[in-house]
């Protein structure tokens, strides 16, 4: 069991698939812990994480506003540590041609993977940078490399978090903090169930999120600009580099279309 330490590692999205195996493993080194999602089975993640044997402080917030992300920013400011890791992992997706959503539902994914994350890092990453030191891991996705028909608005905010993340490394180099994209492929989360997406293809989901959060952790722990976690993904990004995006589109069409759009 780790030994209780100062080091300070905030989590958010964290209350089950990647973000809790970040936690996770965070925790197994030895970084105390302050985490985030907007249900109550943050709670639950809660204790599952103390039983590692380190500090766990747990918030139950709305993180799609301006107003909820400064909520989270002070509550981990009021914990008196400073932040050694942000791994900014809360995300939402949502299934079916654009036109057929929900629009609120549609823009609160939009501002839970966009707004959200970015006031968020944009707190966190200046206290870190004003002390010199400090780890941003962003979820970013390989659907942002990919036209997503019937995934339009995710695969648009993942596209926005990966070309940010890539920026913001570039803008803090030399200043002690670095950044690093974690790209996955379709993983076995609630994500799917969430977005109703169950009855696709892509919904049937094969990579491990154990797998996906620990080449995500190692990458950001070597400094690594970003890591491609799953073999299937790792082809997926090879070929959107070289595939003409009226195909990927078409591709996409196929995963993310209900059956009964296949049928």
């Amino acid at each position: 069991m780790p030994e209780a330490s100062n080091k300070l590692a905030v989590v958010t999205g964290a209350s089950s698939g990647i973000g809790l195996e970040l936690a996770k493993i965070a925790a197994g080194e030895g970084y105390d812990l302050i985490i985030a999602a907007d249900e109550d089975q943050i709670d639950v993640a809660a204790d599952i994480l103390r039983s590692i044997g380190v500090t766990v402080d747990a918030m139950r917030v709305d993180l799609s506003t301006t107003e909820g992300a400064r909520d989270f920013a002070r509550f981990v400011a009021d914990n008196g540590q400073p932040v050694d890791l942000l791994l900014a992992n809360a995300g939402r997706g949502l299934g079916k041609g654009f036109l057929d959503q929900d629009l609120d539902e549609a823009l609160y994914v939009v501002n839970t993977n966009v707004i959200g994350t970015v006031s968020l890092i944009h707190t966190i990453a200046n206290q870190m940078r004003s002390r010199g030191h400090g780890k941003i891991l962003v979820t970013g996705s390989i659907a942002g490399f990919i036209p997503g028909i019937y995934q339009a608005i995710y695969n648009g905010t993942k596209a926005f978090l990966n070309s940010f993340s890539f920026a913001l490394r570039y803008e803090l180099k030399d200043t002690g903090v670095t950044v690093t994209c974690l790209m996955p492929g379709p993983t076995q989360t609630k994500f799917f169930e969430r977005a109703d997406m169950l009855d696709t293809e892509v919904g049937q989901a094969e990579d491990d999120p154990a797998d996906v959060a620990k080449a995500g952790f190692k990458a950001l722990m070597n400094d690594e600009g970003y890591v491609v976690a799953g073999w299937k993904t790792k082809l997926q990004s090879v070929m959107a580099n070289v595939t003409p995006a009226n195909i990927l589109a078409e591709q996409h069409a196929k995963m993310a279309a209900l059956s009964s759009v296949n049928d």
